[in-house]
Order: C-alpha cells, then structure tokens, then sequence
C-alpha cells in the first residue's frame, strides 16, 4: 500500500534544509585552518601536475560520485578553457566488481591505488565516517607508494583521522552524511579554483 503523504508546514523542511547546510559552511568558513588548508592543498596539486603526476580520487556511494565529479571537471573544464589536467577518480565497475570478489571489497581501492599510483602523485579520499575500511587501505597502499595523501572527512574523522598530510573533518556527530558531503563538494570546488588560480591565472 502506498503511504500517503504528511501535511507539514508547507517549506518548513526545505528551511531546514537550507539552515543545516548553510551553518556547516558557516562553521567550516570560521576556521582560518581550514580556508589555509584549501589554499595549501591546490598548491600541492598544482605542484604535482606541474610535474607531470595526477590525483587519484576514492571514495564510497555519494562520495564516489564527488569523486568522478572532481575528476572530470580537471581533465574537462571547470569555468573557463585550459589544458586538461591528470585526474583519475576509481569508479570503473570492472576494476571494483573484480578486486571485490578475488581480494574483498576492503581492497577495491588499495589495489587500484598500487596500480595506478606513483612517488608524486597525489591521492585524495572522500569519507563522511572515517571509518571505511577501503579507504584506510587505500591511504595505506598511497603512503607505501610515496603518493601525498589527502582526506575529506566527516564527524569525529573516525579511524583515519590524522593519517593523512592534509585533512578537513566537516560536521560533528549529529550532523547527516548528504550535509557533510555538501561541504567536501565546496571544497573540491575551492581546490579546482585554486589549481586553476596558479597554473593558469589568466583565466582569473
């Protein structure tokens, strides 16, 4: 039987909405740390492109998807024309579905970065929890490989807290997954700007 829809105020949930996701910016936005750490980390991506190494992205469910985001919009555009830049997110079904059935999916993310991943690159990992086993292997396998690591986090940052160079944790307990993954989105953004900012400041 299908439910039938509840009578709420009407737009009241949409306020909420918009005041959950507009105060975890807020709050993001008030720590000095963080904004030096968005500048910070686009240098050292701008570095390593310049040098001919890539970003390697990862993460799980909404996160994999910010990942593919971010990945396409530095080897396509961003706002405005320039060179394509190396950026390669682990969405290929192939690679996921194989290294889950003959490794477990624990290691779906860590053989892909021992395949792909090189002294130089840089290798950025999207978690809300912290706690995703895939991806602590995987930030495991990049650290063996001399790869710079880069964590987008939620909450209490979880079990990865601290093992990266560079890490933002977004939120707190209370806060929701989508609202949290909100705010890595802006920062994807502000570090594509960044990139850009540098290497072709003309665009700007």
């Amino acid at each position: 039987m299908m439910m039938q829809p509840t009578t709420t105020q009407p737009g009241e949930w949409v306020y909420t909405a918009l005041n959950d996701a507009a105060r975890l910016l807020r709050e993001f936005a008030s720590r000095p740390a963080d904004s030096e750490r968005v500048d910070a980390v686009a240098g050292v991506l701008a570095r390593a492109f310049g040098s001919g190494h890539k970003v390697l992205i990862c993460g799980n469910g909404g996160s994999s998807a910010d990942a593919m985001h971010f990945a396409e919009e530095l080897t396509g555009r961003y706002r405005k024309e320039r060179p394509a830049l190396p950026a390669i997110a682990c969405t290929d079904p192939g690679h996921i579905t194989c290294a889950a059935n003959d490794y477990g999916y624990e290691r779906v993310f860590s053989r892909w970065v021992e395949a792909l991943g090189q002294s130089g690159d840089v290798l950025l990992v999207l978690s809300t929890s912290g706690n995703s086993a895939n991806i602590l292997r995987a930030v495991e396998a990049g650290k063996a490989r001399g790869m710079t690591t880069v964590a987008l986090l939620g909450r209490s940052g979880g079990t990865l807290k601290g093992l990266c160079e560079h890490e933002w944790i977004v939120g707190g307990p209370a806060d929701h997954a989508d609202r949290i993954q909100e705010v890595h989105m802006f920062v994807l953004h502000a570090l594509i700007e960044g990139v850009e900012r540098r290497m072709f400041p003309g665009n700007y």
